[in-house]
């Protein structure tokens, strides 16, 4: 697969950058850019910042050329913060032992407070400004959200925040009143798949629907939709599935994604048995019409429920193997000839 690392806005974006830029001698202190996931908000605010701190006078875009731009792209601008939730590795300093890396979920108010020095500081250049970008802004919990609000409410000169967030209902009003909120587009199907072919993505419409209109996510996870195709063979074959041998298939990228990749047939399967209609799996609706066919309505809603409930323990240390063939256990027996109504 080819992948423009080149890009610099998405095609579906051109509108709202040039909205933006339009008004660019006007730069209010804080931007929120709020949408659903996989549509490239993080891209764009990362190139924002950019071209906000980019030293040629055009200011359209990051010329990509002069130091600011390099130490960008290097990761190393003096001028540019980025907060998000952080990684932790849990220590035994006794012992010298380091157990497995931890993620966090949350933006803590540490991490908040932190940012006084950086808001007090001037620019490295002279006249420019220092950007902080907090992604994703739904991380932030009740402490670390009202002491950035506390900056926002006492802008500090030159310093400008972008805001990211798929879940614009989780943060706290009064935040979202001193941004400026610019909704982010979603790509249309014909936009999607004009620039998945730009990418070199075989089957792209195929991957579109599974990955429910992201195109970002049908490059980022690409290897997940190969697997999960290998599986969706095997769940094609109803009742003569081999759960002890398709288990293992289902959970060989990561238990999740194995879920998921179950989740996402069960909604098909239950939506065409009582709409007739397919989100995920488009191509594979004759087969997901003749398994409807033959299942039992109540098993299939209970099966939907008890894999719901193990999506929830999913990054449990449990013998997920052993759930997930129980699970496709009970998935054969919705289509037994005793288990039709």
């Amino acid at each position: 697969m080819i992948i423009n690392h080149n890009l610099k806005i998405y095609p579906w974006q051109s509108q709202a950058w040039q909205q933006l830029h339009a008004n660019k001698q006007q730069l209010p202190h804080a931007i929120l850019m709020h949408g659903t996931k996989g549509i490239g908000k993080y891209d764009f605010a990362r190139y924002l910042s950019q071209t906000l701190l980019c030293t040629q006078q055009s200011k359209v875009a990051a010329c990509g050329l002069c130091a600011s731009c390099h130490w960008f792209n290097e990761g190393s601008h003096p001028d540019f913060k980025l907060i998000s939730p952080e990684q932790e590795d849990e220590a035994d300093n006794e012992l010298g032992l380091v157990k497995k890396s931890k993620k966090k979920t949350q933006i803590s108010v540490a991490q908040i407070r932190d940012l006084t020095d950086f808001v007090g500081l001037s620019s490295h250049h002279q006249g420019g400004l220092r950007i902080i970008l907090i992604h994703p802004a739904e991380a932030l919990n009740n402490a670390s959200a009202n002491a950035l609000l506390k900056m926002l409410e006492e802008p500090a000169e030159g310093v400008v925040f972008l805001l990211v967030t798929h879940q614009l209902q989780r943060l706290l009003p009064t935040i979202i009143s001193r941004c400026q909120k610019i909704n982010m587009p979603i790509p249309n199907q014909a936009q999607s798949l004009a620039w998945l072919n730009e990418q070199g993505v075989s089957n792209a419409q195929h991957q579109l629907s599974y990955f429910g209109g992201s195109p970002l996510k049908v490059v980022a996870e690409s290897l997940q939709f190969s697997q999960a195709n290998k599986f969706l063979q095997l769940l094609a074959q109803g009742d003569k599935l081999q759960a002890h041998s398709a288990a293992p298939a289902l959970i060989a990228n990561s238990v999740e994604a194995g879920i998921v990749a179950l989740q996402k047939w069960l909604y098909d399967l239950i939506s065409v048995k009582y709409t007739r209609e397919v989100r995920y799996h488009r191509v594979d609706i004759h087969v997901l019409q003749t398994l409807a066919e033959k299942a039992n309505p109540g098993k299939l809603l209970q099966l939907q429920k008890n894999l719901n409930e193990l999506r929830k323990l999913a990054l449990h240390p449990l013998n997920h193997e052993l759930q997930i063939e129980g699970l496709l256990v009970e998935y054969t027996r919705v289509f037994s000839k005793s288990a039709v109504n």
